[in-house]
């Protein structure tokens, strides 16, 4: 099953728009009930923009409603045919970037070092379409407009497709899982 790509940002949109149950919630986002109840209460120190899965097209507005009526119904993602097809047709041509998003490639590239540290520069690189000296300068923060930087995620600044920033975020994910398997073998 499939999750939201912005977990925290999808689970904070669904406390604040919805009726739904901190259970209903933490099942859909994968995220523990106690983070759920630290989102909602604010006591969270990063500062999340709530994200609604109805545009993003991860949930549809029906299911929250039947959900909402009975608690016991958990929410499933968006997995139907039309969902997929607007995925592939919102691909983005990586040959021509408008100036706008040339100048916030260095805030998705905060972005993804703050959220996912081990995904490696070659791959930051090739999924933005950015130099490897513009990810050093950021990660050593010598960038000449650092202070100025806010981390602002990929997929929303039209630079990646979520598709492609799914595959990176996954390989590392299972790398890390296999990683901590032959630890535990070893131990």
């Amino acid at each position: 099953m499939s999750t939201p790509l912005q977990k925290e940002a999808t689970a904070l949109w669904l406390i604040k728009n919805t009726k739904l149950t901190f259970k209903q919630i933490s099942d859909f986002c994968k995220l523990h009930i106690l983070e759920i109840e630290k989102l909602a209460d604010g006591d969270n120190p990063k500062i999340i923009q709530p994200l609604n899965p109805i545009d993003s097209g991860e949930l549809l507005e029906e299911t929250i409603k039947n959900s909402e009526e009975d608690e016991n119904l958990d929410l499933i993602y968006n997995e139907s045919e039309s969902f997929i097809n607007l995925q592939k047709h919102n691909t983005i041509n990586n040959k021509y970037k408008s100036k706008y998003k040339k100048e916030h490639k260095p805030e998705a590239i905060l972005w993804l070092i703050e959220n996912y540290p081990s995904i490696t520069d070659y791959e930051i690189s090739k999924l933005l379409s950015t130099t490897p000296i513009t990810i050093k300068s950021i990660k050593n923060k010598s960038h000449w407009n650092y202070k100025n930087l806010t981390p602002k995620n990929p997929i929303n600044l039209e630079l990646c497709t979520e598709e492609n920033l799914r595959k990176i975020i996954n390989k590392h994910q299972s790398a890390n899982k296999d990683s901590t398997q032959q630890t535990q073998s070893i131990d």
